[in-house]
């Protein structure tokens, strides 16, 4: 046993304490040293992100999968996957940068109003121009006929009043709807049979046009005397009016009709037929020829003449005052001289035109059928006017001399 000096008994128990704290603290120091090499490192952090992938749900490659069942002999439907080119030289921008001008993109363009899928959406308005409806004339071929004056009306006649002899015609013999110039009949009728004048007639239900559907003035319930029907229905062809002069005529329409009928053949218009006394039905039918028979019987009845070229015509029809005016603007024209005239039209009669007139002193009766419009009517008329005038010319003053 070794004894040794007090202070070199604390010293010596230090060092003893010291190597005996060493030697307890080596395993710990050495599993720490050997955590801190480099494989120890790279296996943690290996088992630290298939932990994470495996937290994740699994995105799987396209074309792998596409592959691997393809392989499998499965068939899927494949994925498309977009895939932004970018223009040559232009360089790829960052998202930030992409996104800024997808935004600068949008802003240029013009703004589009936003349609709700709720709502209907309205298809563009197409316009189709649709054909009118051929005449009778037309259907037949008429309005290809040529003639000397170059008419626009498919039928034509000039007739001198006096001796009855034909300056012009054509296809005079033809059948067609007359349209309106049937109330020049339903004029005589009335004439003939020497009713009141002033005989008051209120306009119903029944004179209200079924067939065309017209409109009128004269409304349901306006009562005005014969002679104003009668002025109306000539001057401005007025269709309720003439349908009254039918309806309240002794015996009713049906005997209007026949005495329509019945007139015609008196008077040798044997290419005549009446349904009923307005015209808007296309079976009022006749030719130019006895529409020129009717004519020359008209004009002999002064109440016609004087009804049918009458200008204009002021109706006090309850509080209100109508104005009407003749449908033939000739009448207002100064360099002609009418003594009795009516127009007509309908879609199966085209526009037509009747007249008794005057020109280098001869008293002609006038007849077109089937003409194109309001306006052709007329001009067809002017050129008959000159053509007559020229002829007469030529009869007086163009004869050889000596």
């Amino acid at each position: 046993m070794i004894f040794l000096a007090p202070s070199l008994q604390k010293a010596t128990q230090a060092a003893v304490l010291a190597l005996l704290a060493a030697t307890l603290s080596w395993p710990i120091l050495s599993q720490a040293t050997t955590s801190e090499k480099p494989e120890a490192k790279r296996v943690v952090a290996t088992k630290a992100v298939e932990r994470k992938k495996a937290a994740q749900p699994k995105v799987v490659n396209a074309n792998r999968s596409v592959a691997s069942k393809k392989s499998a002999g499965t068939r899927q439907p494949e994925k498309t996957a977009t895939r932004k080119v970018s223009r040559p030289g232009q360089t790829a921008a960052k998202p930030g940068q992409r996104q800024r001008a997808t935004l600068s993109a949008k802003a240029q363009q013009p703004a589009l109003k936003k349609v709700s899928s709720k709502q209907p959406v309205s298809a563009p308005v197409v316009r189709v121009s649709v054909p009118a409806a051929l005449t009778a004339g037309q259907r037949l071929g008429l309005r290809y006929a040529d003639d000397a004056l170059d008419l626009n009306s498919s039928v034509a006649l000039v007739v001198d009043q006096d001796s009855g002899e034909v300056l012009f015609g054509k296809n005079e013999s033809v059948v067609l709807p007359i349209a309106s110039l049937t109330k020049l009949m339903t004029g005589l009728v009335i004439v003939d049979a020497d009713l009141s004048m002033s005989e008051m007639i209120t306009i119903t239900q029944d004179d209200v046009d079924t067939y065309k559907g017209s409109r009128s003035r004269l409304a349901v319930g306006t009562t005005l005397s014969r002679g104003e029907m009668m002025h109306l229905s000539l001057m401005s062809s007025e269709n309720r009016a003439a349908h009254a002069l039918g309806r309240t005529f002794p015996g009713g329409m049906q005997q209007f009709v026949k005495t329509m009928n019945s007139r015609a053949q008196e008077l040798g218009m044997k290419d005549t037929r009446y349904v009923e006394p307005t015209g808007l039905l296309s079976w009022n039918q006749s030719s130019a020829r006895d529409l020129a028979t009717l004519v020359s019987i008209a004009y002999q009845r002064p109440l016609l003449r004087e009804l049918s070229t009458s200008p204009s015509h002021e109706l006090a029809a309850g509080p209100r005052t109508l104005q009407y005016n003749n449908s033939n603007r000739l009448i207002r024209n100064p360099e002609w001289d009418i003594g009795l005239q009516k127009t007509g039209f309908i879609s199966e009669a085209g526009r037509c035109l009747v007249m008794q007139t005057k020109i280098a002193g001869r008293k002609l009766i006038m007849v077109f059928l089937d003409s194109t419009d309001s306006l052709s009517r007329l001009q067809d008329a002017e050129r008959v006017r000159r053509w007559v005038e020229a002829q007469t010319y030529l009869q007086l003053f163009g004869r050889p001399q000596g």
